[in-house]
């Protein structure tokens, strides 16, 4: 079998950022997926899964949201290394294009106060396993290292 797009990048040179992964096109439509890198794989240690699952709950709801992006997000969840995020945008877009909509994430995270929605029972299959306080830490990591100041090494795959 081939390697997928994802395993030929090479995970050794990656740095934190936001990447297009992929592009697909369906009929008419383009699906832009975006590789959004919070740590340094295998350097960095990972994100424990409850931040990530809080994370994923508060950035799902604030994409889907969203007065612009909230019809155009098709998903947004954890990648399975624990190193980041994928977001998938109906649309054709660089990385650059969404690095304003993700600040307004990251903040909207790293601000955030109150219920993490959906950490319900009834609305989650493991809605005990959250950490509020390490996402928020994390987000305003993130935010302040690789988003506010970001450059092309963080926005387009190393060689």
């Amino acid at each position: 079998m081939e390697k997928i797009a994802s395993f030929t990048v090479n995970h050794l040179k990656l740095q934190p950022g936001v990447y297009v992964s992929r592009k697909d096109k369906f009929k008419d439509v383009v699906l832009t997926t975006f590789d959004i890198r919070m740590t340094r794989p295998n350097f960095e240690p990972v994100m424990n899964t409850a931040e990530v699952h809080t994370i994923e709950h508060l950035g799902a709801t604030f994409l889907r949201n969203h007065k612009v992006y909230g019809s155009k997000t098709v998903y947004f969840g954890p990648m399975g290394c624990r190193t980041g995020f994928y977001l998938i945008l109906e649309g054709d877009y660089k990385s650059a294009d969404v690095v304003d909509l993700l600040k307004e994430m990251y903040k909207f995270i790293g601000d955030f106060e109150g219920d993490v929605p959906g950490a319900a029972a009834k609305d989650c299959g493991n809605y005990l396993d959250m950490n509020l306080s390490m996402a928020k830490y994390l987000a305003n990591k993130f935010l302040k290292e690789v988003l506010t100041n970001i450059t092309d090494k963080n926005l387009n795959y190393p060689d």
